[in-house]
C-alpha cells in the first residue's frame, strides 16, 4: 500500500507514472475511511488466543495473511472493508475441520465480538454466512454466496494455500495429521462425499492432486485469478521436482 504523505508525494509523482499514484492513493484514503474506523483490536485478541495451539498453516499468522491478501484484492474489487476484514480474521476460528460447535453456537459468538464495534445486525449475518461457507469440503456441499465480499476472503484463503506458502502449509497439515509425505503405490483418490474427504488418509503429495492443482479454477476475482497462475505453476514445479528426487531421477542424469 502506497501512502502519499507531503514529504514524498512530489518525489513519487516525479519517479511513478501518474495513473499508479492515483489509483494507490484513493485505494489507501478508501482504506483509511472504511476499514481504519471499527477497533478491531478485540477481533485480534480473540483470533490470537482462539488459534494459539493451531497447527501451523491455519494459525493467527494465516489469518493475517488472508486479512492482507484481501486488503490487496479490495483494491480492485469492491467491498465492505469491515465485512472482509472480520471475516478474514475469524475465518478458521470456526472452521468446521477444527472447531465443534453448533452453528448457532458461531453466531452467538459473533454477536459478541462484533456487535460491540458497531457491525449491524445485518453485517454479523454476512461475516456469518461468509466463514461458515469458505471451506473447500473436497468440493461438496457449498452453499454459494453471492456477494464481493465473500468472494473477496475466499479467493485470499484460497491464494494463501498455493505457491510456496501453499507448499509448506500442505506438508504442516499432513505432518500434524500424521500422514506420509509420499507413497507411490497410492495414487490420488475421488471423494464420492465430503465425508470421505474429510476421513482420507492420503498422503500428502496426493492433496497437491486431489486439491490443491484445482483451486485456481474456483477462483472467482479477477487478481486472485492472475496471482493463482504464478503460484500454481511454482507448486507444480514443485511436485515435480519432488517426484524426480524420489524415483532418484536426478542422481541418475549425474552418475548414469
Amino acid at each position: 500500500m502506497v501512502f502519499l504523505n507531503d514529504l514524498c508525494a512530489e518525489f513519487l509523482f516525479c519517479i511513478l507514472p501518474a495513473n499508479f499514484i492515483i489509483n494507490q492513493y484513493f485505494c489507501h484514503e478508501n482504506y483509511k475511511q472504511q476499514y481504519m474506523s471499527p477497533d478491531f483490536v478485540s477481533i485480534h485478541t480473540f483470533v490470537k488466543e482462539a488459534l494459539r495451539d493451531a497447527e501451523g498453516g491455519h494459525d493467527y499468522l494465516h489469518a493475517l495473511r488472508v486479512c492482507a491478501l484481501s486488503e490487496k484484492l479490495l483494491c480492485t474489487e469492491a467491498g465492505n472493508h469491515y465485512i472482509v476484514k472480520a471475516a478474514a480474521l475469524l475465518h478458521d476460528v470456526f472452521d468446521t475441520k477444527f472447531y465443534t460447535g453448533t452453528p448457532e453456537s458461531v453466531y452467538q459468538k459473533l454477536m459478541e465480538i462484533v456487535l460491540p464495534l458497531d457491525f449491524s445486525k445485518d453485517d454479523i449475518q454476512h461475516v456469518y454466512d461468509i466463514i461458515m461457507n469458505m471451506s473447500y469440503k473436497g468440493g461438496f456441499s457449498q452453499k454459494q454466496i453471492h456477494s464481493s465480499e465473500f468472494f473477496i476472503v475466499r479467493d485470499a484463503d484460497r491464494l494463501d494455500a498455493l505457491g510456496a506458502i501453499g507448499v509448506a502449509r500442505a506438508f504442516s497439515y499432513g505432518g500434524n495429521k500424521g500422514r506420509a509425505l509420499y507413497n507411490p503405490d497410492e495414487p490420488p483418490q475421488v471423494y464420492a462425499n465430503e465425508e470421505e474427504y474429510r476421513n482420507s488418509r492420503s498422503h500428502t503429495i496426493n492433496h497437491f492432486y486431489e486439491k490443491l492443482f484445482d483451486l485456481p479454477e474456483t477462483l472467482v476475482t479477477a487478481t486472485a485469478k492472475k496471482i493463482a497462475q504464478k503460484r500454481l505453476a511454482y507448486m507444480k514445479q514443485f511436485v515435480a521436482q519432488f517426484e524426480r528426487e524420489w524415483n532418484q531421477q536426478d542422481i541418475d542424469e549425474i552418475c548414469g
